[in-house]
């Protein structure tokens, strides 16, 4: 065995290791790593919206012990509750050992994914084809959202006030639905645009029918056919749309991506992979020292406002009924708390290396990201973690041999984004952002690294021990 020379010992002992991961952990980490995501390939495909993550969240606590929050309940160390807000949004508990006046320990995910939404009068008829306008949520490219396949998921409640739920286009038997494009020998105006206005927010009409109503005493007969259609299936008028959340997503499913198959192509990694890590490691905590409280939000990609986004005050209730039920302060809970922010970052991409300054951005593979601050140009919109909470994190991972690296989002003034951590440290609590680097962020199909989607695992479980 050759011994190492004295700069090769010091620089061992001084310098950070940069390499791979795969090349720091062994085979059976590689294996438990592809064994974890294959539940998470899953949990993506049935779950594409807020309100089905959050439905199937609510089923898979149930399913393992947990009970609806009630206040003023005297609980016992080791109980499990939850709490579902709206459908939309959901808050997991644990109880721990030390007292809740000793403060909780939060993870906090985003389950809402960027989308087309159908507008409140959607449907309409134009040159014999049928089409659905479109609002666009949370931040996008345009024109990645032509010529894919797009199912529509969502609710409409009837006047009676009825619930009827919408899923089309994820079955092998279903239709599908799509934004149409120019073709490129008709293209020569719309190429002299930019490239944000390649296509425009009113451009994104989802086409949904072509065949008519045969009745020549009528016109709109396409739009007609379509809306018998939908009466025929839900029981809808056109009236009901008034009434309807309904959303468009990309109809692809999860899959392996890579010769070597070491990453996952999907819709909604932002911010399902840090959702689904943190729950898996909410329900793993079984009698954890601090409560756990693992919050999946809504409303994140719009700003996090609105009674199901972290900006509101479900959170700050929450804790304030789970302390009554101790005796203790909310305000003094919170005031003790420690929170990981647990959303997604920027992986550096070769195609495209000059929007990131190679030393302070992630890299697929090498662990779970810890973010110190988000935010844009003078680091405006984030909350800029302590020195002392980032040491903190840095010995818990370490001492679990949890992979982990640091990044920011893009260089100095190149751009930037927000995460939920600004809302919770406004309640004074500790707060870092951690969670998983993705490639093409916000696009319809993003990629992660398999190892790195296990790394987040093991740091969320570190973090409620």
């Amino acid at each position: 065995m050759n011994e190492l020379s004295q700069g090769q010992e010091l620089a061992k002992q001084l310098l950070m290791d940069d390499r791979n991961g795969v090349e720091k952990v062994g085979a059976e980490e590689i294996y438990q790593a592809d064994l974890f995501c294959e539940n998470y390939k899953q949990f993506l495909d049935c779950g594409k919206t807020e309100r089905e993550v959050a439905a199937q969240v609510t089923a898979m606590l149930q399913q393992n012990g947990y009970r609806p929050f009630v206040p003023q309940t005297a609980y016992q160390p080791g109980d499990k509750v939850f709490l579902n807000n709206r459908g939309k949004a959901i808050i997991a508990c644990t109880i721990g050992r030390q007292p809740v006046s000793a403060g909780v320990h939060i993870a906090a995910a985003h389950i809402d994914s960027p989308r087309l939404d159908l507008k409140q009068r959607p449907l309409y008829e134009e040159k014999d084809l049928a089409l659905f306008k479109t609002h666009y949520y949370g931040g996008i490219k345009k024109y990645q959202w032509t010529a894919i396949p797009l199912a529509l998921h969502g609710v409409i409640v009837k006047q009676s006030g009825e619930v009827v739920p919408v899923c089309v286009g994820e079955s092998a038997d279903d239709p599908v639905f799509c934004v149409t494009d120019l073709l490129p020998h008709l293209a020569a105006e719309q190429m002299k645009r930019t490239l944000g206005d390649g296509v425009k927010g009113e451009e994104l009409n989802i086409l949904i029918g072509s065949r008519p109503f045969l009745d020549d005493k009528v016109s709109e007969k396409v739009k007609l056919n379509i809306m018998q259609i939908l009466a025929q299936k839900y029981g809808i008028t056109e009236r009901d749309f008034l009434s309807a959340e309904l959303e468009m997503v990309p109809a692809f499913k999860a899959q392996d991506v890579g010769f070597d198959r070491s990453m996952i192509g999907a819709y909604g990694h932002d911010d399902r992979v840090c959702a689904y890590t943190a729950l898996m490691a909410e329900m793993a905590a079984q009698s954890p020292e601090y409560t756990t409280v693992t919050i999946l939000a809504d409303k994140e990609e719009t700003g996090s406002d609105g009674n199901t986004g972290l900006n509101s005050s479900y959170l700050k209730y929450f804790v304030a009924d789970l302390a009554a039920c101790f005796g203790a302060n909310g305000r003094d809970v919170l005031s003790h708390s420690r929170c990981l922010s647990a959303d997604v970052n920027a992986a550096y991409d070769p195609t495209f290396p000059d929007v990131t300054e190679p030393m302070n951005t992630a890299y697929l593979n090498r662990g779970v990201v810890v973010t110190k601050f988000t935010g844009s140009r003078g680091k405006g919109g984030t909350s800029d973690a302590s020195a002392e909470y980032v040491g903190y994190v840095r010995r818990l991972l370490e001492q679990e041999n949890v992979l982990w690296q640091t990044g920011e989002l893009g260089k100095v003034d190149a751009g930037g984004g927000g995460t939920v951590a600004l809302y919770i440290a406004n309640l004074n609590v500790d707060v870092i952002d951690v969670g998983v680097p993705v490639l093409s962020m916000h696009a319809p199909f993003e990629v992660v690294s398999k190892l790195d989607v296990y790394m987040a695992y093991r740091a969320f479980r570190a973090f409620y021990k």
